[in-house]
């Protein structure tokens, strides 16, 4: 939201209430950089009706329930979000003729992973193990049969977009790697991580946000070739082990930081996971712009800058700045 107010993007924005304090969208003052609904997705009338009344130009849909762990204790939520939630935007965009661009932003995890040594390309099988990442691959199939069943007169074109690991200031959801680490250096304990072997491809979140910015602009163009799915992944070298990235964290964060295993039995979750973002760099023009030791130093430098009460709106846009510089 601070990036496309930078741009000077009348910015309409739907969601859900924020579920905990800290959170970002309160931090930041988000409620002054445009006009903020708070809906749940799941209710299409309601969604409808806010389409109808602002007439979006560009539509990028990140509602979701994004959690792996909470997937499992909420299996029915996470379909009707991720699935139906997403269905009622399609087609609450489909009642209306001023949208031309639409990202639908799903996730890496879409993918059937068999644990390969190489990234995954956009046409490799839909799967997932666990709820989450199965709704996920519905959602991606149901995007296609949408696209194919009333977007192809080309007045409004329809993409999706998969990224890594997402982290970055800002973020303090239950049961991640970022988060869980940051609540536990701030008081000085001990954080408990599940799989510190698995690896994953991090990235900061200023980098597939700027992959999303591109395609909704090469949509918005009219170019039909774009309106299909882009993986925006990291470089190679950046797919890391946990325990690789949460002792880079450690170090940088430096007294009273830590981690330990926790080794008892836990739900099933990936041990590796990569993408291959070939497409996106050959036809977007797209690459990453930070290796992971700026990527932890700005996840570093916002946390700090938060704990000691800074003006995080400033440090926000200080830090989009600073990526601006790299792309």
């Amino acid at each position: 939201m601070v990036w496309l107010h930078m741009l000077g993007a009348k910015i309409i924005g739907v969601s859900l209430e924020p579920e905990h304090t800290p959170n970002m969208f309160s931090i930041i003052g988000a409620a002054n950089l445009g006009q903020n609904f708070y809906i749940d997705i799941r209710n299409l009338k309601a969604l409808s009706s806010v389409l109808q009344k602002h007439k979006p130009e560009i539509v990028i849909h990140m509602a979701a329930q994004s959690l792996v762990r909470y997937s499992y204790e909420r299996p029915i939520e996470t379909y009707e979000t991720n699935v139906m939630g997403s269905l009622h935007l399609l087609e609450a965009i489909r009642q209306i003729d001023s949208v031309q661009s639409v990202v639908m932003v799903t996730t890496d995890k879409c993918y059937k992973n068999i644990e390969q040594q190489k990234g995954y390309v956009e046409t490799d099988p839909m799967g997932g193990f666990d709820p989450y990442s199965s709704s996920k691959a519905c959602m991606e199939l149901m995007v296609d049969s949408m696209r194919n069943s009333f977007f192809l007169d080309g007045n409004t074109l329809v993409a999706t977009a998969r990224a890594g690991n997402v982290i970055g200031g800002g973020d303090w959801a239950k049961d991640r790697l970022v988060p869980d680490l940051i609540q536990g250096f701030a008081t000085q304990r001990s954080v408990i991580i599940r799989n510190p072997a698995a690896i994953r491809p991090w990235q900061h979140v200023l980098e597939p946000l700027h992959g999303y910015l591109l395609l909704a602009e090469k949509l918005y163009s009219g170019n039909s070739v774009f309106a299909s799915s882009w993986n925006f992944g990291p470089n190679e070298s950046d797919n890391q082990t946990v325990n690789a990235v949460a002792d880079k964290l450690c170090a940088l964060w430096g007294k009273g930081a830590k981690w330990v295993h926790d080794q008892s039995e836990q739900p099933h979750e990936a041990n590796m996971l990569m993408l291959n973002s070939n497409k996106a760099k050959k036809e977007l023009g797209w690459k990453p712009a930070l290796n992971i030791d700026e990527t932890l130093e700005l996840v570093i430098e916002w946390y700090k800058a938060f704990h000691k009460q800074e003006g995080m709106l400033d440090i926000t846009r200080s830090q989009i700045s600073k990526f601006n510089e790299f792309i």
